[in-house]
Order: C-alpha cells, then structure tokens, then sequence
C-alpha cells in the first residue's frame, strides 16, 4: 500500500488546530515545528485505523447500494411460469 500524503495547505491548517487545541485545551503554547511533529506521529500511529474504518464504511455502504440495485433487478424480473 502507498503511503498516504496530505497535501501542504491542509496539513498546515492542521498544524494551526494541534496548536490551537493545546492552547485552548491544555493552556500550553506548542510551536509549529513541536505540532507538525505530533501530527506526524499521530498520523503515522493512528492515521491508518481511521484510513482502514473509512474504506470498511465505503464497502459497506457500496455493498447497500448493491443489494438495492439487485433488488430492483429482481422487481424488474418477468414471470415466466
């Protein structure tokens, strides 16, 4: 599997909300390098079970939207008897 990038802007608005967070949250001051660094760590030890319940969400919903579309398949079926 590849790794996953965030592009650039996004990952620097991400940096402002870690920063923001330890500050309203933990009323501690954290630097843009000390956030981008915990995003990192966070991304690269957590980032894949969110990634892997994402796509699980994607296939269960796909798998619905199967079941409906045989479903009307079936109700579109002639009887023959």
């Amino acid at each position: 599997m590849s790794e996953v990038k965030i592009d650039d802007s996004v990952k620097k608005e991400l940096v402002v909300k870690v920063q923001k967070y330890f500050d309203e949250e933990l009323n501690q001051e954290i630097g843009s390098f000390d956030a981008e660094f915990l995003l990192d760590f966070f991304s690269d030890q957590l980032g894949k079970f969110y990634y892997n319940q994402g796509l699980a969400d994607a296939l269960s919903a796909f798998e619905g939207k199967i079941e409906d579309f045989s479903d009307t398949i079936f109700q579109l079926e002639k009887d023959v008897g």
